[in-house]
C-alpha cells in the first residue's frame, strides 16, 4: 500500500490489517469518515466486520453523513442474507435524506431494485411509492435501467403486463448506452455484469 488513505480502504480484513487501521484511527481527528468509509469497502466480503465498524460509527456524535452508512449497513446485511433489516436500512437512510436532501444516496433505487428482483410483495407498493417520488434524481443509465426494471417487475406481478413491456424496453436501452455522457469519465454510471440477472428477467418481456 503507498496512498496515504489506504489505510481507512482495505479490501481484506483480518487480525493484523484491523490492529493497523485501529492504530491510524486512534489517531485520527474525524473518526466517523474513517469508519464508515472503511466499512463500505468491506460490506459486501466481510459483512461482520463491516457491521462492527458501523456500529461505532452510529454510536459516535456527529451524524454529518448517517445516510450513506445506512446504505453500507443495508448492504453488510443483505450479505449475510438478513434481507428484512436491510430493508429496514435503507428506509433508515430514505428517512436521513427527507431531513437533509443535500446528501443522498442510491437508496431510492437500491431498495425498489431489491424488492422488484426478490419478489417482496408486501413491499411493491412501498416500492412503486419510492420510485414516483424520485424519478428526477436519476442521472446515469443505470439509474434509468434500474428504476424502469423495477416498474417492469413489479407491475407485471401486479397484472399490468402492457405497462411492464414499456418499462422494460426503457430499461434495454438504458441497458444498451455504453457511453455516460461525461467527457473526462465515459464509462461511469453504465449497466454491468451486477445485473445480469435482471437482464436475464426482462427478456421475458422483450420477447413476448
Amino acid at each position: 500500500m503507498s496512498s496515504r488513505d489506504d489505510w481507512y480502504r482495505n479490501r481484506v480484513w483480518n487480525e493484523e490489517i484491523a490492529s493497523a487501521f485501529r492504530s491510524k484511527l486512534n489517531r485520527a481527528r474525524r473518526r466517523e469518515q474513517y469508519l464508515r468509509i472503511q466499512a463500505s469497502y468491506l460490506a459486501k466480503t466481510f459483512p461482520t466486520a463491516a457491521l462492527d465498524l458501523l456500529n461505532e460509527y452510529f454510536g459516535l456524535p456527529n451524524q454529518f453523513d448517517h445516510a450513506a452508512g445506512h446504505v453500507t449497513r443495508a448492504e453488510a446485511l443483505l450479505a449475510l442474507n438478513r434481507e428484512s433489516e436491510a430493508i429496514q436500512s435503507y428506509e433508515a437512510a430514505l428517512r436521513r435524506e427527507a431531513d437533509f436532501p443535500q446528501l443522498k444516496t442510491r437508496a431510492f433505487l437500491e431498495l425498489p431494485y431489491l424488492i422488484a428482483l426478490r419478489k417482496i410483495a408486501s413491499h411493491y407498493d412501498r416500492a412503486l411509492e419510492i420510485l414516483n417520488e424520485r424519478k428526477a434524481d436519476l442521472f446515469f443509465p443505470v439509474d434509468h435501467f434500474m428504476w424502469h426494471t423495477s416498474r417492469a417487475l413489479i407491475v407485471s406481478a401486479k397484472g399490468h403486463l402492457g405497462e411492464a413491456r414499456k418499462h422494460a424496453r426503457a430499461a434495454f436501452e438504458a441497458a444498451a448506452k455504453d457511453q455516460s455522457g461525461f467527457r473526462f469519465h465515459p464509462t461511469i454510471g453504465l449497466v454491468s455484469d451486477r445485473h445480469a440477472d435482471a437482464l436475464s428477467r426482462l427478456r421475458q418481456f422483450h420477447d413476448a
